[in-house]
């Protein structure tokens, strides 16, 4: 089914004006649930005017009030009186607005967190992107990477989650290919291969050190006693100084 003209203008007046599912409202306007959920939140599309698709001919009112009563129908657009072009997919470099450059190191951090299986390509074209900083950021050696905190994209309106999803799918599938190709020039399978991926980067762990064991504690009527101990008699015995031996002549 096409989207609407403007889908995300078109999903935040139906989500301010009508009481749709979010499943229908992104089934009509070609987004996904998630990306309906943070415009209803505030997160995503925020300072987009809604549009309203009924004045526009975009969707009649029967069609609107057939759906709200039953939440498992969806919209469907009304005929256009005038033929309009399927819009083409674009190509080269995703174009980001000034307001969102200073936040796409911020996206870097969250796709290379969140999804290793991404490469440079891949992230730089969801963002718009050069692989340089892709790299920098990869490597913590961006020149403000203190300041860098891992933001969902798709919330900062980098890039849709249906773009989102599409890329980590297709990164997906290139790994398992790649893991069941080493598996088969080595000769064993796919989870022995994990599972020495992770005994290679896995930590080394010590067993732990057993403490000594401790002496019997004293008592404290053996600390303060004014008798000395056996111990403590014999050296006493031995430092007794007798005055004939130091008053003695020769």
């Amino acid at each position: 089914m096409t989207a609407p003209l403007m889908p995300k203008a078109t999903a935040v007046w139906l989500v301010d004006n009508t009481a749709l599912t979010f499943d229908q409202i992104a089934v009509f306007c070609g987004l996904h649930p998630l990306e309906v959920k943070g415009i209803a939140n505030g997160d995503v599309a925020q300072g987009i005017k809604g549009l309203d698709p009924i004045s526009n001919g975009q969707l009649t009112r029967t069609e609107l009030e057939r759906c709200q009563e039953d939440p498992s129908a969806y919209l469907q657009l009304a005929e256009s009186k005038r033929d309009i072009p399927e819009a083409k997919p674009l190509t080269g470099a995703r174009y980001t607005p000034l307001s969102k450059r200073q936040e796409r190191p911020d996206a870097i951090a969250w796709l290379v967190r969140n999804h290793p299986e991404l490469n440079d390509a891949e992230i730089g074209r969801l963002v718009g992107t050069t692989k340089p900083t892709i790299k920098s950021i990869r490597e913590r050696t961006h020149w403000n990477m203190s300041q860098i905190t891992p933001v969902d994209p798709v919330t900062l309106g980098l890039c849709s989650q249906i773009d989102l999803d599409e890329y980590v799918a297709k990164a997906a599938k290139r790994e398992e290919r790649r893991l069941k190709r080493l598996a088969k020039e080595n000769g064993t399978t796919v989870s022995e291969v994990l599972k020495e991926a992770e005994e290679t980067t896995a930590i080394e762990t010590h067993a732990p050190v057993e403490p000594a064991p401790m002496t019997e504690e004293p008592v404290a009527a053996d600390v303060f006693s004014d008798t000395p101990s056996s111990d403590d008699a014999s050296d006493a015995a031995e430092e007794v100084i007798r005055p004939e031996d130091v008053f003695k002549s020769n």
